[in-house]
């Protein structure tokens, strides 16, 4: 079940959001009736970023071995090729 709380609860009841952030479950904060942001602990923000951030080493790296560059027109003309 999502855990929505109004943004006010960070300062408020932070102790309560911390320990709920801790017991591995994110809690969805919202300003007026909007969705603000989300707060995880830190161990569920690494495993989300943690590929995302092996995959741009990798590509790093292949871009250091290959000196071939593309225009943003080429790459995305290719990109709409491929999804008609």
């Amino acid at each position: 079940m999502l855990n929505i709380r109004p943004v006010s609860d960070l300062r408020n009841k932070f102790s309560e959001i911390e320990e709920t952030v801790k017991r591995g479950q994110p809690v969805y904060l919202t300003k007026n009736g909007y969705g603000s942001m989300v707060v995880m602990s830190l161990e569920q923000y690494s495993a989300l970023t943690e590929n995302v951030e092996a995959k741009l080493d990798e590509a790093d790296r292949a871009a250091a071995e290959d000196t071939r560059r593309f225009s943003s027109d080429a790459v995305f003309s290719r990109v709409r090729e491929r999804i008609d």
